[in-house]
């Protein structure tokens, strides 16, 4: 049988390393949000009243 699609070699170098630049967590629990966010640099995080009263 034919082969009617061309073969491609493997690319001749590697692609870019990728990194984790941020990862982070919104949660809102008995009228409270909590959020933490974890770079490179730490962890940081806050909680305050949900709906904005601050």
């Amino acid at each position: 049988m034919a082969d009617h699609f061309p073969r491609t070699s493997a690319p001749a170098s590697h692609p870019p390393e990728r990194r984790l630049i941020a990862v982070g967590v919104i949660r809102r629990h008995g009228g409270r949000t909590t959020t933490v966010r974890a770079t490179e640099a730490g962890v940081t995080g806050t909680t305050r009243p949900t709906g904005g009263a601050r």
